[in-house]
């Protein structure tokens, strides 16, 4: 059995780590966000039917549609994995070797490691896990892939803004 050594603890090898967390962070939305979402579409709307872009018509109305969709949709509760393969997400496998690094996140009650590919233009990938579990895990991600600090980017400042 081979083992590795990481900040003082030591992780077998083959050990395996498993929890369930929702898929993202619920973020309260109360009547006057679908409000505001209505009122920014229904504005959008108007200025596209001045300009005669249709397109951009259906676009706006479609984008609607589906932020209200994912707004009323709760989270799913995912199935994670930690292994010396690496992280398992469902049917999906993650190798470590795709991931330059790892940090952690956290906001409010909610703590997440977030994956750092190689890849140029390959998404963060983000994993939410209860605070119980989290040494365990951030170990196993330690003996593996160094450490860094990470903060939200653009995208993820805009998305927690908006509440969505």
């Amino acid at each position: 059995m081979m083992f590795l050594w990481y900040n003082k603890f030591m992780v077998k090898s083959s050990d395996v780590i498993s929890w369930e967390a929702e898929e993202y962070v619920v973020r309260d939305k109360n009547a006057w966000w679908y409000v505001g979402l209505v009122a920014v579409g229904l504005v959008l709307c108007g200025i596209a039917i001045l300009v005669q872009a249709w397109t951009f018509l259906v676009v706006i109305i479609l984008s609607v549609f589906a932020l209200i969709i994912y707004a009323l949709r709760p989270p799913r509760i995912l199935h994670y994995s930690l292994s010396n393969k690496g992280l398992s997400e469902g049917d999906r496998v993650y190798d470590y070797a795709d991931f330059k690094a790892f940090g952690i996140l956290r906001e409010g009650n909610h703590f997440a490691i977030v994956l750092i590919p190689r890849k140029r233009f390959a998404p963060r990938v983000t994993v939410y896990f209860p605070e119980n579990r989290g040494e365990q895990i951030v170990d196993m991600f330690g003996a593996r892939l160094p450490m860094e600090e990470v903060k939200l980017d653009m995208l993820d400042k805009l998305i927690k803004f908006l509440r969505i």
